[in-house]
């Protein structure tokens, strides 16, 4: 019967026509103007033809923005998921390899060791065979301690974690009350490294190196610093307990990568400070801990004979207790020039407190009365007496320091030491 009625219309493809459009309405209302708005809608077929075909070029736009951003985030998902995957794998162990077996019907193996000092029998992977040697560094599996790869690691022995490599910013100027000392220090280290063909022309090699002794807190380390300055060489400073190592060998390798490493860098100054822990005088019996101090300073005389003394490589050391050095390492032809720095006199203390009090916002300040106060202070302790008497002021709400507070300051100073002496001796 509908079909009837469809045949008996004379506008039936018209009514379809407006059914179907009718419809493409009805899912157009989501994208398009509201209702209220039907004076724009379009009235022949070819303009809602054409406004579909706009509507379909939008819907296009929108579908692949979204494809683009659900690339964009499968990508951050992707990239997310990697890294976790990375962070729940194991560790891998860092080896050395000790000694390669091929052994008959059997895969390669190698014994390696551990930088504990364990040693292992390992596999090894078949894309390594017979590309290893004795003394590569390879990674290996934490539970099954395979190996699975090789690396390439710096024979330095990381010797930048020990040791400070820098130009010093210290100069003479700021060192007070050591002329001679200083005078000393120059025609032994900084003549040499400006001027090595006049000691040529005259025919004497200067020392190779230079052991500072006197009270602690007399300027050793800074004088040091100002020689590399005043040269230009570069400084490597590193503490005697440094050098002594846990593991056999260690401590004599890192004394040999020291000495490298100022090769590469020349021209340079190698200051040893506190060279007492590692030079002490060697004892015919002791623990396996003092057998190992020795070795490492067999290897640091050992390494004091191997360069030129007109090289561009000088060494010097610092201690305050020369008495207990070996006498091998103060021997001519190592550490061969002593030179001591001692307490300065009333001058030298004058010229420290100069140096201390230059930026200092002085009123009616006698610093020879001060100087003459302060008989038998290191320049560490006049050092601390100025800085005493700046919180002196400060503590007066003053933006001066007078006299009254370097007094004080000098006897709190004093009254310290005596206290730790009491300490100390009972």
């Amino acid at each position: 019967m509908a079909k009837k009625k469809l045949d008996e219309s004379p506008d039936s493809l018209e009514s379809m026509e407006a059914i179907v459009f009718s419809s493409g309405d009805l899912n157009y209302q989501d994208y398009s103007e509201p209702d209220d708005e039907q004076d724009n809608e379009p009235k022949t077929p070819e303009d809602k033809i054409q406004k579909l075909e706009s509507e379909n070029q939008i819907l296009s736009f929108n579908l692949n923005r979204l494809e683009e951003e659900t690339s964009l985030i499968r990508a951050m998902f992707n990239k997310a998921n990697g890294e976790l995957e990375n962070l729940k794998k194991p560790a891998l162990l860092v080896a050395e390899i000790v000694t390669i077996l091929n052994e008959e019907n059997a895969s390669d193996k190698a014994v390696t060791k551990l930088p504990n000092g364990n040693k292992f029998y390992s596999y090894v992977s078949d894309e390594l065979k017979g590309k290893l040697n004795a003394g590569d560094s390879v990674l290996m599996e934490q539970k099954s301690l395979n190996i699975i790869k090789k690396i390439e690691l710096s024979d330095a022995f990381e010797v930048e974690k020990y040791v400070i490599v820098e130009k010093p910013k210290e100069s003479w100027k700021e060192i007070g009350g050591l002329k001679e000392t200083v005078e000393e220090l120059k025609e032994v280290i900084e003549l040499p490294l400006k001027r090595p063909k006049l000691f040529e022309k005259v025919g004497i090699t200067p020392p190779k190196g230079v052991l500072l002794h006197g009270p602690p807190g007399t300027g050793k380390t800074l004088l040091a610093k100002a020689v590399a300055n005043s040269t230009d060489a570069t400084f490597i400073e590193v503490v005697g307990s440094e050098l002594v190592q846990k593991f056999i060998g260690e401590g004599a390798k890192l004394v040999k990568e020291i000495f490298s490493l100022a090769r590469r860098k020349a021209p340079a100054i190698i200051f040893i400070d506190e060279i007492d822990a590692l030079a002490a005088t060697r004892m015919e019996t002791g623990t396996s801990g003092e057998r190992e101090v020795s070795r490492t300073f067999m290897q640091l005389l050992a390494e004091l004979d191997g360069f030129e003394p007109l090289g561009n490589i000088k060494v010097i050391a610092a201690t305050n207790r020369i008495d207990i050095l070996d006498n091998a390492i103060i021997r001519p032809g190592r550490l061969d020039r002593l030179i001591e720095v001692g307490l300065s006199d009333e001058k030298g203390r004058l010229e420290i407190f100069k140096v201390h009090t230059a930026r200092m916002n002085l009123q009616n300040v006698k610093l020879k009365d001060i100087a003459e106060a302060t008989e038998n202070f290191s320049g560490a302790e006049i050092r601390a007496v100025c800085t005493e008497a700046g919180y002196f002021a400060i503590r007066e709400k003053r933006d001066h320091i007078i006299t009254e507070d370097f007094f004080l300051a000098i006897d709190k100073v004093f009254r310290t030491e005596v206290d730790e002496e009491e300490h100390i001796f009972g």
